[in-house]
């Protein structure tokens, strides 16, 4: 259940999820912002959790501006020309880094993701960000075991960063890097 608002020049979605139990604010590339709630929480509820972030919803926005002109979009035929060599490049550092875990998973996709670097079903499926062959190595081996861990600790709780840890000592550095990363 979803209802569009516009608040200051601010494109906003309401989405009432059931499996959803916090309020949480996602602002997509083209500028559209998104509040998921659970499935009981109010409309007003939620305009009310809105008006508080406004504040944080406008600087994302500038910066996400300001990155935009620096980062160029890299469209469909770039995905598809390095879509293979980032599949072999992403089965080659599993292949490294489960030798330490011994983690079983399934299926291995390649995206054109504009929102995240990769991420693990509850299935054992690993899914990566084609632009991961990209990154210096470094980051881009942070982010394979960070999804490699995610096959034993489904969260980000302390075991999970101790996973992490094992092969990635300077997890917390990498992961501040990613974060102000445009993808």
């Amino acid at each position: 259940m979803s209802r569009v608002v516009r608040i200051e020049n601010i494109n906003c979605v309401f989405k009432k999820v059931r499996r959803s139990k916090h309020l949480r604010i996602t602002i997509h590339q083209d500028r559209r912002v998104v509040v998921t709630a659970p499935f009981y929480a109010t409309y007003r509820s939620m305009e009310r959790f809105l008006d508080s972030q406004k504040d944080w919803i406008k600087k994302r926005l500038t910066k996400m501006d300001n990155q935009r002109s620096v980062v160029p979009a890299l469209g469909v035929n770039h995905y598809k020309k390095h879509k293979e060599q980032a599949r072999e490049f992403v089965l080659n550092r599993l292949e490294y880094f489960n030798q330490f875990y011994n983690f079983k998973y399934n299926r291995i996709s390649i995206r054109n993701q504009k929102t995240r670097w990769g991420s693990c079903s509850k299935k054992g499926n690993l899914n990566f960000n084609y632009k991961i062959l990209f990154l210096p190595q470094d980051q881009a081996d942070y982010i394979i075991v960070h999804e490699l861990c995610h096959l034993k600790e489904m969260n980000h709780s302390r075991d999970f960063w101790d996973l992490v840890k094992n092969r990635i000592p300077n997890y917390k550095e990498l992961r501040k890097i990613l974060r102000k990363q445009a993808i």
